[in-house]
């Protein structure tokens, strides 16, 4: 015969909601923290820290992506590809559509979605060439660049926010 300890069901029970809200809570704070974004004006500075008196890091240009890491007014907290943390002024940013950039030097952009198709005539680009992301298929991206020029890359060659 089987007997149920009532305690050790009122302890399993504490532990198991405990785990279920630690979960929730880490999930909720992974997505509304962690949010991909782009830069949407021709160029922006990136700073040391939420203000226009903070040193300037760093001028990206149009399509560079970034993860969202918080805020402080009308500054935004920002993680590029590598890592590196900067603010940037809220108006620059955007979180319409993804971005992508180039990981390494010598990148090949074709014309069509695989290694059968010829460069585009601007190929290769080196690292940190942002673009915006058209589509994505299979393991391939279309792209266009800040002048409207499009061309395919091979997914894990680029970073996409």
């Amino acid at each position: 015969m089987y007997i149920c300890n009532p305690i050790f069901s009122i302890k399993k029970k504490k532990i198991l909601f405990s785990l279920i809200l630690i979960t929730l809570a880490f999930l909720l704070f992974q997505g509304t923290i962690a949010e991909a974004l782009c830069i949407k004006d021709n160029k922006a500075n990136l700073r040391q820290g939420p203000g226009k008196h903070f040193k300037k890091q760093w001028t990206v240009f149009k399509y560079m992506p970034f993860k969202q890491l918080g805020k402080k007014g009308n500054w935004i907290k920002v993680r590029d590809l590598e890592g590196t943390i900067f603010w940037v002024y809220k108006k620059l940013i955007t979180k319409k559509y993804m971005c992508a950039v180039i990981k390494n030097d010598k990148t090949k952009l074709r014309q069509g979605p695989g290694t059968k198709f010829p460069e585009v005539e601007w190929s290769p680009i080196d690292k940190f060439f942002s673009m915006k992301v058209l589509k994505i298929k299979n393991s391939w991206v279309h792209v266009e660049d800040s002048v409207g020029d499009r061309a395919y890359v091979y997914r894990p060659l680029v970073w996409i926010q």
